[in-house]
């Protein structure tokens, strides 16, 4: 969403006579929020009338009022915007000390307005949080985004200032619910791209489920403690737990709404927590720790709820226990594992606890991982091409065989399979290609020949487009949806928020659909050829 000129230096009729001249006719009214695009301009009316508030706001609203108008009128729901407008400004901020703020502060009222007619989810986080609107302007959320040492003192210092388990799990959900809103708005601004947004998303995950981690950890240490023969008394030290994050999670690729795909692993070892009178094994501890993590990340309170934690990618998925041993793990996957694991383990990385033990357990399973014979060609193929063939009839039972970004034919998840399939075949004499990353995946692959130059380009900007067509959708409303709207109007905005514009030739919405089918239709295309006659 591209910066905006000054509304003054537009033909626009002055529209502070809507607020300082009363008993304006109808009409009036109507012609003077016309270049505005609203689809109810009563409505709109209504909603600027009770965003004034009394006379001294409504003068101050006044001075904002040609450039808050022009903002809301770029986004993709202007209706929307004005509503969330009001909604804020009953929230607690006194209206004429925000309005003579924003006044001030062009760049953060024009934020607002974006966040406000783009994502009801970003409004609700400023609706809750209204002094928001201070640290927007001192973060200068859009110049330039926090290195991972700046973002993680913050999270120190805000955790620092709670004293209490239940008060420091809240202040890390308002941590990550701001840090989201830092995102989003970088997003929708366009000065970030696919990529940093993925990374951004998913390096946040990381950061904060391992401080969830370390105080489900020390919560459980105070109530067992950790004994052991070789020095006996309280453990201070790690205790050998290890989350893994999977699927885009450990790609470091995530969406605004994705599930977070764990697994969670331990040290074998033959050790006993002990307080007071009770033991209980390291194992129970362990497990302990799995379901407690689990249930703060995902539980729903006041402050929001962190996370969907899916944990079915675990050994024995739903029916295995919570944590596994990193000994019996290996084991598994040596004896038992399957190839669609061998797919899900490409993307494994160590994103919370004792992140030296997953790297050791990731080492340890590479060779099956990898595999090492001839015959398991055909084996990774076949099974691509039927997991591909089962996700393609669900979507069709559903309505949506060719709106489902995710899992049409054509989508997302054929780029990856393509990619995944590539990084199986060839990993035993390219380890480099032992990468979660998508995109980097997609580099090693050009540059070592596995993917003609054209086809590894075009693959890396259809990615990063449906990716982003995803962000789009999710970022709505914070809810898991893969699939583009039915209805024209909501097209329409979604294409907005792409950055699409209405043009004289044609509109947003066709553009963008046009680029969406040429898209899915070459993917296809590459899909077929590629995985019907491997190299």
């Amino acid at each position: 969403m591209s910066m905006m000129s000054n509304p003054q230096s537009s033909p626009t009729p002055d529209p502070r006579s809507l607020l300082l001249s009363p008993d304006l006719a109808r009409s009036e009214v109507a012609r003077l929020l016309a270049p505005y695009g609203f689809q109810d301009w009563e409505q709109a009316d209504a909603n600027l009338q009770l965003m004034a508030g009394d006379p001294r706001s409504r003068k101050r609203l006044a001075v904002v009022l040609p450039d808050l108008l022009h903002a809301v009128s770029e986004t993709a729901d202007p209706d929307q915007a004005l509503s969330e407008w009001e909604r804020y400004l009953d929230a607690g901020n006194a209206r004429a000390q925000t309005f003579g703020f924003l006044a001030q502060a062009p760049q953060v009222l024009q934020l607002l307005c974006v966040l406000f007619g783009n994502s009801p989810a970003m409004a609700e986080t400023l609706i809750r949080d209204p002094m928001l609107m201070y640290w927007i302007e001192e973060e200068h959320i859009l110049k330039s985004r926090p290195t991972p040492k700046r973002l993680q003192a913050s999270l120190s210092e805000t955790l620092g200032l709670m004293e209490g388990y239940e008060y420091k799990l809240d202040a890390l959900r308002r941590f990550h619910r701001r840090e989201m809103l830092r995102i989003g708005a970088r997003d929708l601004f366009r000065v970030s791209s696919v990529r940093e947004t993925t990374q951004s998303l998913s390096r946040l995950v990381d950061m904060v489920i391992h401080a969830a981690y370390q105080l489900v950890n020390e919560k459980l240490r105070k109530k067992y403690g950790i004994f052991c023969e070789q020095s006996p008394g309280w453990v201070k030290s790690e205790t050998g737990f290890v989350v893994l994050g999977m699927g885009k999670l450990g790609g470091c690729e995530l969406n605004y709404s994705s599930d977070v795909d764990l697994i969670y692993l331990y040290a074998s070892a033959k050790k006993e927590t002990h307080v007071a009178k009770d033991q209980i094994s390291l194992d129970v501890f362990f497990q302990l720790i799995a379901r407690e993590l689990t249930r703060v990340l995902s539980m729903a309170t006041s402050e929001g709820c962190l996370f969907r934690v899916d944990l079915r990618l675990r050994p024995e998925g739903s029916v295995g226990p919570l944590a596994w041993s990193n000994r019996e793990a290996v084991q598994y996957y040596q004896t038992r594992g399957r190839t669609w694991e061998r797919l899900a383990l490409l993307r494994a990385r160590p994103i919370a606890g004792q992140r030296s033990l997953g790297q050791a357990f990731l080492r340890k399973i590479r060779p099956f991982v990898i595999g090492r014979e001839k015959r398991n060609t055909q084996n990774v193929i076949n099974t691509v091409h039927k997991l591909r063939a089962e996700i393609h009839q669900k979507v069709q039972r559903k309505g949506e065989y060719e709106r489902n970004v995710k899992l049409s034919p054509g989508g997302i998840r054929d780029i990856e399979f393509m990619i995944q399939t590539l990084q199986l075949l060839h990993a035993a004499t390219h380890p480099q290609l032992l990468e979660s990353n998508t995109p980097t995946s997609l580099q090693h692959l050009r540059t070592l020949k596995l993917l003609q130059d054209d086809d590894g380009q075009f693959l890396e900007e259809a990615y990063l487009f449906l990716r982003d067509v995803e962000h789009k959708l999710q970022m709505v409303h914070e809810l898991q949806t893969h699939t583009l709207p039915r209805e024209s109007s909501e097209l329409t905005k979604c294409a907005i928020r792409m950055g699409y514009r209405e043009q004289p030739s044609s509109s947003a919405t066709t553009t963008f659909l046009a680029r969406y089918e040429s898209v899915r239709s070459r993917v296809q295309a590459v899909y077929e050829r590629i995985l019907s006659s491997p190299s």
